[in-house]
């Protein structure tokens, strides 16, 4: 699908950020924002991805995405499709007052907010995501969550279900009143959570390929990796039984621990996803010995991994969303990029950049329009 924006087709902003109240009709091809700094151009980015996940990219709750003075924000999108049924309208607003959220997908509202996520097909590329390599697990899990969310049935149901139980379990194991009826979430825990492990599993033994072949286009050298680390032996595990099995037994050896911590120690909660690149005959540790241009390129593969996993699992071209990416590459590592890109035949780019030469991507062929104040101009 093509994501266009006009009264019918586009991108209605209204008291979103710093932007102005407008509405944009985004080439097909794509387009470069050109603008100074603090005039809005991440904020408009994070407005289209919104659509996606009805949630900031940045990590921003919702009233912090309101513009100043006002009390709620409304972002409408349309995406074309090759004919008039395959296109789709999303919505979302939120109101300050109530904190209340609403979603529409043309025009109807969903039963649940996880069966509007999604519809857009979005993959923000953004300086900050050397934090997925240089932070702590918790930064990768939720990498994992949100691709696995988005684009596996029923993934997102089992994480909700996991966190709900875990933190029940975890109410009683630190009430010393509660020990006795810890087992009883112990059921709910394992199935929610048998699920959520396996489907990780899945997701990394068959991207791990895909991102090392990022990781090398985009490095010219070396050879990166992936691991899946699960919070519990497997012990061989791979199908949903035997991981239930592992898990519980794993839960059975940690009682005591459980019981003297107050906390449940064992399970996906404990994941990581371990990135290295080849030295010699063996793997290192991005998070602990990767450069920065290591880390930055581990970042862009998963990225790319990420793209290519909604290509495969929706069977249609993500919206390629670049927040100023080439800022911290260096010269190598940028010109591998970019003919990464376009080997991959991305669909829409929208990207952001300081002044026009800092256009790289599609450098001949993309639109160029100018944000200042929050308000677009072409």
């Amino acid at each position: 699908r093509q994501m266009c924006i006009r009264d019918r087709t586009g991108l209605s902003i209204r008291n979103f950020r710093n932007l102005a109240e407008q509405e944009l009709d985004l080439p097909a091809e794509g387009v470069a924002i050109v603008g100074e700094n603090a005039q809005g151009k991440t904020n408009l980015l994070e407005a289209v991805y919104y659509l996606e996940t009805f949630r900031s990219f940045r990590g921003s709750r919702d009233h912090r995405l309101v513009a100043f003075g006002e009390d709620f924000f409304r972002l409408a999108g349309t995406l074309e499709g090759k004919s008039p049924e395959d296109g789709v309208r999303v919505a979302a607003a939120f109101q300050t007052r109530g904190k209340r959220k609403k979603v529409t997908v043309n025009d109807e509202e969903p039963e649940r907010l996880g069966d509007a996520l999604g519809c857009l097909a979005a993959v923000v590329f953004s300086p900050a995501d050397v934090g997925l390599v240089s932070e702590g697990p918790g930064a990768r899990r939720r990498f994992l969550d949100i691709v696995l969310s988005l684009n596996v049935r029923g993934y997102l149901g089992a994480l909700q279900q996991f966190r709900q139980v875990l933190s029940q379990r975890n109410a009683a194991l630190k009430d010393a009143r509660g020990l006795g009826t810890v087992e009883v979430w112990d059921q709910g825990l394992i199935e929610g959570g048998s699920r959520v492990v396996e489907e990780r599993a899945l997701w990394v033994e068959k991207w791990n390929e895909s991102f090392s072949a990022y990781y090398k286009g985009i490095s010219g050298v070396r050879i990166g990796r992936m691991e899946y680390q699960p919070g519990f032996a497997l012990n061989g595990a791979s199908s949903r039984a035997d991981i239930a099995e592992a898990f519980r037994s794993a839960l059975l050896d940690a009682r005591e621990r459980e019981a003297r911590l107050g906390s449940t120690v064992v399970g996906p909660q404990r994941d990581d996803l371990l990135l290295t690149v080849a030295e010699g005959e063996e793997g290192r540790d991005l998070r602990e010995y990767g450069s920065g241009g290591q880390r930055r390129t581990a970042a862009l593969a998963l990225r790319l991994t990420e793209a290519a996993t909604v290509r495969d699992a929706r069977n249609q071209e993500p919206v390629i969303l670049m927040d100023d990416v080439f800022a911290e590459l260096d010269s190598g590592r940028s010109e591998r990029i970019l003919a990464l890109m376009e080997e991959e035949e991305t669909g829409q780019v929208i990207l952001t950049v300081p002044k026009e030469s800092d256009i790289r991507l599609r450098r001949d062929s993309i639109p160029r329009w100018r944000i200042r104040e929050g308000a677009l101009e072409w």
